[in-house]
């Protein structure tokens, strides 16, 4: 019997030729090597590498000292020509420090490409930020002041144990691409970033009139102020404290107009459970911090949601109902071990009052029988329960967008944009894994955060493209085992293409893309990836 052995060697193919495409239609490594010009010595350039750590976090995210060895169990020299051994994390890091100096005009410029290369609309913006927990001692004396710190601030995950870095995301209402990013301190406050993100943003929008869509963050009378000045139309909630109780439990819900809106959460729930939206406007002061500051006066859209107002009823009756549980304790041990005097008692139950946040309808007595025994009795200010509860569901916001542009309903709907970007956050946070940070440096901290971004907006363009190419709905089978039509997430996307391999051929066999299933072929073809020439396989 005669035996032949060939070699037939196989890579990981992933989304790497997806990536590739989308880098090079950016020109991100064109854009890197302007900024940063190659040593006429080196194998290979600052842009190709910032590449490969695009590819390699949409793909297979690792730290620098493990994107070699992946390198080589993917298809990565052939796709973008780089010899594995090129990527060791001394490359990668020279390659970091290189981008740091140039963080701003790189996030710039490939924003800018991004809208002319992909047709993105800039015409209404989404602006927020985020903390990510870094693990590291990271001393101030060792870090560098013209880069981003990493030091304490409030983080998002509440691990106010651990250092931070944040980031800031522009995100278009257009398919959710974050256009704009910025490193930030770890203790930078988001009120005093808005200005800055206004003018880049703008620069962005080029000559169209910007609406800028943001959180409360946005609200202080020197941001507003500003974007008055600047042309700026914005919309933002309005902070909690701002508005009092009482205006909202004085407002007639059936003068309010209702808006025709579904959350997608709730599109496949009947009509009768779904949550239902009403606005009302007037006018929204704010006074400047000295006397000779102007009075700023802008409109403001009253929102009233049955949702909310679903919610903040049954979370006020479970704190009420923990809250009563907790003081009937107290007054059955009254004069006992634990509460035998009213002092122990009367800080017991402030801390209850605090902790359930019932201190503002609690009435309280304790009192004293002829032996010195305390005892307590309590019960809840129904009236204040009654106004609290006129005020449900209701939250402002203001816009300086003039109502001939946006009536009421439309502002809400434009606000309503403002949960895609918490989307791209987890995004950033999840299938990204800008989390856990393996470098020393703050300035490298700040430049693979920045790579990162850069990774977001291929991922969200991959996203955009695939549900414009399928119209309609933008719905498609054969993401999911059960054949339901879904509109298709970058997640799913790549998750999918992850399947894909390639066999390496030799001088008379060119290399081959394995595909288990039609779904990779259908999603090439939606992405404009032509599987039969493919321009990112060797010839």
């Amino acid at each position: 019997m005669e035996v032949v052995v060939e070699s037939v060697v196989t890579k990981r193919l992933g989304a790497l030729p997806v990536a590739a495409e989308f880098l090079r239609r950016l020109d991100v490594a064109g854009i890197v090597d302007v900024l940063c010009p190659p040593d006429p010595r080196a194998d290979v350039t600052h842009g190709q590498v910032i590449e490969v750590l695009v590819a390699n976090r949409l793909t297979s995210p690792a730290p620098l000292f493990r994107v070699g060895d992946r390198a080589r169990e993917w298809a990565v020299e052939e796709v973008f020509g780089i010899e594995a051994g090129l990527l060791n994390d001394d490359r990668l890091a020279r390659a970091l420090d290189a981008i740091a100096p140039h963080l701003d005009r790189l996030a710039g410029s490939v924003g800018a490409a991004a809208i002319g290369a992909f047709g993105v609309d800039t015409a209404r913006i989404h602006w927020d930020m985020t903390s990510m927990s870094v693990h590291g001692a990271y001393p101030a004396e060792d870090q560098d002041d013209d880069y981003p710190v990493v030091k304490y601030g409030h983080p998002k995950d509440r691990r106010v144990d651990l250092k931070q870095i944040q980031a800031g995301l522009g995100v278009s209402s257009d398919g959710g691409v974050p256009v704009h990013a910025k490193v930030f301190d770890g203790g930078a406050g988001e009120v005093a970033q808005v200005v800055d993100a206004m003018k880049a943003l703008r620069q962005l929008a080029n000559e169209r009139r910007l609406l800028l869509v943001a959180d409360s963050k946005l609200y202080s009378w020197g941001n507003i102020a500003a974007l008055l000045e600047a042309g700026v139309d914005f919309i933002a909630p309005v902070p909690a404290a701002k508005v009092p109780d009482a205006l909202y439990a004085g407002l007639d819900l059936e003068q309010a107009a209702p808006v025709d809106y579904t959350a997608e959460r709730e599109e496949r729930l009947p009509p009768e459970q779904r949550g239902r939206y009403r606005v009302l406007e007037d006018v929204h002061r704010i006074p400047g911090p000295r006397k000779r500051d102007r009075m700023l006066q802008v409109r403001r859209i009253l929102v009233h949601s049955t949702g909310s107002a679903a919610g903040q009823r049954q979370a006020r009756e479970k704190r009420l109902a923990k809250a009563a549980a907790e003081l009937a304790k107290v007054q059955r041990g009254a004069g006992g071990r634990y509460y035998g005097t009213p002092e122990k008692i009367a800080a017991r139950v402030g801390v209850i009052a605090k902790t359930r946040r019932v201190a503002s309808c609690l009435r309280t007595a304790i009192t004293t029988d002829e032996q010195g025994r305390p005892a307590l009795e309590w019960s809840f200010d129904e009236q204040v329960l009654q106004a609290e509860a006129a005020a449900d569901g209701w939250y402002a916001l203001l816009t300086s967008r003039p109502p001939e542009a946006s009536d009421a309903a439309q502002v809400l709907l434009d606000y309503k944009g403002q949960g895609g970007i918490e989307r791209r956050y987890g995004d950033f946070k999840g299938p990204l894994a800008v989390t856990p940070v393996f470098v020393q440096h703050n300035r490298r901290v700040a430049a693979l955060v920045q790579v990162i971004c850069l990774a977001l907006l291929v991922y969200c363009l991959i996203e955009r493209q695939v549900r414009r190419a399928l119209g309609g709905d933008g719905r498609m089978q054969g993401l999911y085992p059960n054949g339901q039509r879904v509109r298709p997430t970058a997640r799913m996307i790549l998750y999918h293409l992850g399947q894909l391999q390639l066999r390496i051929g030799s001088a008379t066999d060119p290399p081959t893309v394995l595909m288990a299933r039609g779904i990779h072929l259908h999603l090439l073809d939606l992405l404009g990836l032509d599987v039969a020439q493919p321009r990112w396989l060797p010839t």
